[in-house]
């Protein structure tokens, strides 16, 4: 990654977390209440996610640095005592609220904190949880390389293209490819598959990352995307 991107793009993730924080800082008391009205519990929910710092330089392959990243929480407890999944389309594991929460992307605020830390980016990649990480990256090549060298981010080109599952709507730009991206052989045992939507997400996240290479290119893709964003999260795109 260029310098200057690197530079500049930090700079834009201090001050928009700053901005942001102030914004939708007193909307915390009252988000945290209806969740716990809800469904009492914790109001906040932790997870230790897969994301790269891009100054630190080429890594080893194996390795997967991580942190914890904050959400507001939107399962009921004890949702994974089974293990970690990936969320799937109508999760029941998801309380009333938190199918809301998801659905406007309001439960993915408090990582507003995270990007403040410097542990995410306000645009890249959505990190992934390391177990998962490594199941996928045993399916999809070059899945693992999604946040080697590249901050995950709070939004990004995936999410303002693709439902919160990263499944392709019909408007996407690569919904003429479905036949030959999703389920390429038929297979009537992957029909559905995860595996399909990471891949998707996949695509555009690597072409966020080719586009970090350039000055100009970066800045109005980054622009693009944070300014898109909120119009997603008002659309309630998803679930």
């Amino acid at each position: 990654m260029d310098w200057k991107v690197r530079v500049v793009k930090r700079a834009m993730d201090v001050a928009g977390a700053t901005l942001g924080l102030c914004v939708v800082g007193p909307l915390f008391p009252v988000v945290a209440a209806a969740i716990y009205l809800d469904d009492p519990g914790p109001v906040f929910y932790s997870q230790i996610r897969v994301g790269g710092n891009p100054s630190a330089g080429p890594m080893d392959h194996q390795a997967m640095p991580t942190f914890r990243m904050w959400k507001f929480r939107s399962m009921r407890i004890n949702a994974e005592k089974a293990g970690a999944q990936l969320a799937q389309a109508n999760d029941n594991r998801v309380t009333r609220l938190g199918a809301f929460l998801r659905k406007t992307r309001i439960d993915e605020l408090p990582q507003l904190w995270n990007v403040l830390k410097g542990d995410m980016s306000l645009v890249g990649p959505r990190p992934e949880r390391p177990e998962l990480v490594k199941t996928l990256s045993a399916a999809i090549p070059l899945f693992e390389e999604r946040t080697r060298m590249v901050r995950p981010g709070l939004t990004g080109l995936a999410q303002i293209s693709l439902d919160y599952l990263g499944r392709m709507p019909e408007d996407s730009a690569l919904a003429g490819m479905k036949d030959v991206l999703l389920n390429p052989f038929k297979l009537p045992e992957a029909e559905g598959a995860i595996a399909d939507d990471m891949r998707t997400k996949l695509l555009f996240d690597m072409a966020y990352a080719a586009r970090l290479e350039d000055f100009w290119s970066f800045l109005k893709t980054d622009l693009e995307i944070i300014l898109r964003t909120p119009i997603v999260m008002l659309g309630a795109r998803g679930r």
